[in-house]
């Protein structure tokens, strides 16, 4: 097969660490023809192999905005997206680009990683997201599993075919985060075409870390699915998403239901809800200890195992709350 030449697209605010150990990284993948594109809002001094650093001020806090300006600067024929705090494995493209050769994919992605020399709190909120009581059906976005056929994707390893993204006009900027789920839904449903996860197109993805920074970006997942889930039906409104909502909504609604029948009896109506509710949050913890343990398996690590459970929860009833905060929400702001 032809190589085609290919263009890693990398979206940054200022050069940093993480930027550093990703451009290192990119410098050592093993494929012939490829450049790297760096949109950034500050003028770096520094020199990596095969980069260029492009600078726009005026796009400080635009992720979206910078991706699409590969289409302007982009040589290659395949644009590969990547987050500053993710790197590549050393076969990241070559194991991609041989999808491409079915004109029906428009794009190929695959895992990211949590590294191992992430610190404790970005290890629990890994594996958080990786464990199938925290990521649900996702979980497929943090560990290797089968390939399939995805209709939604992150964009922090996301490799795209350039003439199919400027057919859809690229990233849409009125959701961040959201604009990677809003592109997959054009590249599935606007243009008929497919998505490809190959969990041998691996990059590793430093986590936010515990409690704040992962809260805020588990918050901004949810306010935007939930407002996807009523304006995006076919990839958003599916069961898994609205869990932790009605998780929510039964933590603080049986108290209420039981209150009220134990005050205000009607036709000596009785009905065991403190039991129901006993039975489930038994249930629920006894998922969360077996998580946990679960953890521990895969991380070898008590203090980890220990934290997912209340890392878990907590990640619920946030991004619960969130999304039913996005469902209801008519427009959202920037």
């Amino acid at each position: 097969m032809k190589k085609p030449f290919v263009s890693v697209v990398i979206p940054i605010e200022r050069i940093n660490d993480y930027a550093r150990e990703c451009l290192t990284h990119l410098g050592n993948l093993d494929y012939p023809d490829f450049e790297v594109l760096v949109f950034t809002t500050e003028t770096v001094a520094e020199k990596f192999p095969r980069t260029r650093f492009i600078v726009n001020p005026e796009l400080a806090g635009r992720p979206a905005e910078k991706r699409d300006l590969a289409l302007k600067y982009a040589k290659g024929e395949i644009l590969a997206f990547i987050d500053d705090d993710a790197y590549p494995r050393k076969d990241w493209l070559k194991n991609a680009v041989g999808h491409f050769e079915d004109e029906q994919v428009a794009a190929v992605c695959g895992p990211g990683v949590t590294p191992l020399g992430d610190s404790l709190g970005q290890k629990v909120s890994g594996w958080v997201q990786a464990s199938r009581l925290g990521g649900a059906n996702n979980t497929y976005r943090c560990l290797p599993q089968k390939k399939r056929l995805v209709d939604d994707y992150p964009s922090m390893n996301f490799i795209v075919r350039k003439s199919d993204f400027e057919k859809v006009g690229g990233f849409d900027s009125h959701f961040w985060p959201g604009e990677d789920t809003k592109l997959c839904h054009d590249f599935v449903y606007g243009l008929n075409k497919k998505i490809v996860y190959d969990p041998q197109v691996l990059v590793y993805h430093h986590r936010r870390d515990l409690w704040q920074p992962h809260l805020r970006q588990i918050g901004r997942y949810g306010l935007h699915r939930g407002h996807f889930a009523r304006i995006l039906p076919k990839t958003s409104r599916r069961l898994d998403y609205f869990i932790p909502s009605l998780f929510v909504l039964f933590l603080i609604g049986v108290p209420v239901l039981n209150f009220l029948i134990s005050h205000f009896p009607i036709s000596n109506f009785q009905y065991p809800v403190s039991n129901i509710y006993i039975s489930t949050s038994a249930l629920y913890f006894t998922l969360l200890l077996a998580t946990a343990t679960w953890v521990y398996f895969k991380e070898r690590n008590f203090k980890v195992a220990l934290l997912t459970i209340p890392g878990i929860f907590i990640t619920h009833i946030w991004y619960g709350l969130r999304f039913l905060q996005g469902f209801f929400s008519k427009k959202l702001k920037r």
